[in-house]
């Protein structure tokens, strides 16, 4: 099997335009090809006259990757099903579209059932079933498995009890942190998850903020604490092969309201601080990608939330903070996007924003053909003018490292 370090070198060797092709050239290598019929092969006395001979290492080189294919791979989509079987629709969007991930939940938001967890056995083959039908790029295998209150692999599951970023931060001692954030990401690698959408890095400056601060989901009020707790969390991660997504971007701790219901304003609560622990982490190369909030700070932007806003995304995090690496929509199906912008130009203002995953998690509401919605969207931007296809290549190069041959 190709290892994920020559397969990290080709891409990098390959350039922002031909990335995919790459992937592409890195998945048929380390899968046998089809021994010829013997009636395709040519007897040597068929021909009279000699002839060169090809080199047996000779190959034609791999057909980059279609518009299509490009704008499928900037979408990270939610599904039902707990098996391949039970989820054609996704299988299809992977093997026929080039879907470039994958967010499992353990609940069904909208229908109060499981949805794609139910035991550890069960886990590991629907994720082992969907990155074999991955043939453009490796599949990315993500998740919410914070700890606490946010753990999809729970005990529920057959798998074992966490403990929240509240209780960890609250020890004092990082090294509890990774010693439990361990244990959670050998669970993570252990069905095949690539990508943690995890851990949140937002300050806990309003305890009774409905969607962190009430949920035990930071690790504290003071950056130091924060950052120290969130980079032991991530060295476990990695220890095991499990890549980190720090998020809410630029700080979610100080607003009163919850982004899946609603706009949330946070332009008289949010301070400059909340920006140290994404700083912090982001300088030093410890996180391995960023994931945005929906808030709308008039400080950054007066007319966009963070997700969508140029100025928050490309002007702060990437000009101001330096950050290179991918950047991950929160939900974009949450109603703080998705009531004021609509799908299109939800895209659209993303794409101009400088995000390279686009988040679909299908919860809130459930589109199966959203995976099809979204590159007709996407092609139609390029196709248009508005988004420069080049503008996608530079998010498949960044998005790359996410990607495990």
């Amino acid at each position: 099997m190709l290892s994920r370090r020559r397969f990290l070198a080709g891409l990098l060797a390959a350039g922002a335009a031909s990335v995919l092709a790459a992937c592409a050239a890195a998945i048929r290598s380390v899968t046998p090809s089809p021994s010829p019929s013997p009636s395709a092969t040519p007897s040597p006395t068929a021909s009279p006259s000699p002839s060169p001979t090809p080199s047996p290492t000779a190959s034609p080189t791999p057909a980059g990757p279609t518009l299509r294919e490009k704008a499928a791979q900037l979408l990270l989509v939610g599904f039902r099903g707990l098996a391949a079987a039970d989820a054609p629709g996704v299988m299809a969007d992977i093997g026929e579209r080039g879907l470039g991930g994958v967010v499992l939940f353990s609940r069904d938001q909208l229908t109060g059932g499981l949805r794609n967890v139910q035991s550890p056995d069960q886990v590991t083959q629907l994720v082992a079933d969907l990155r074999a039908a991955a043939r453009v790029a490796p599949l990315i295998v993500a998740i919410d498995e914070e700890g606490g209150l946010v753990a999809r692999l729970g005990p529920d599951h057959g798998f074992p009890p966490t403990r929240s970023p509240a209780e960890l931060g609250a020890t004092g001692d990082p090294s509890q942190t990774r010693a439990a954030a361990a244990q959670m990401a050998g669970t993570e690698a252990g069905v095949g998850i690539t990508l943690n959408l995890a851990p949140v890095v937002d300050l806990d400056i309003n305890p009774d903020n409905p969607i962190i601060g009430a949920l035990d989901r930071s690790f504290g009020a003071d950056p130091a604490t924060v950052i120290a707790h969130a980079r032991a969390f991530i060295q476990a991660h990695h220890d095991a092969g499990v890549e980190c997504a720090i998020k809410h971007f630029p700080g979610h701790g100080s607003a009163t309201g919850d982004t899946h219901l609603g706009v949330v304003d946070v332009t008289d609560v949010w301070s400059r601080t909340e920006l140290e622990p994404f700083a912090a982490l982001t300088a030093d190369g410890t996180t391995d990608a960023v994931l945005t909030a929906h808030i709308f700070n008039a400080n950054l932007d007066p007319t966009y939330p963070a997700t969508l806003s140029a100025a928050t995304i490309d002007g702060v995090l990437r000009g101001e903070l330096g950050w290179s690496g991918p950047v991950v929509s929160d939900d974009l199906q949450m109603r703080a996007i998705a009531d004021a912008y609509g799908f299109e130009e939800t895209i659209a203002l993303a794409l101009e924003a400088g995000i390279d995953l686009l988040l679909i998690a299908n919860q809130l509401v459930y589109e199966p053909d959203v995976v099809s919605r979204a590159v007709d969207v996407i092609e139609g931007l390029v196709t248009s003018g508005r988004i420069a296809e080049d503008r996608l290549d530079a998010s498949i190069a960044r998005t790359a490292s996410l990607r495990h041959a």
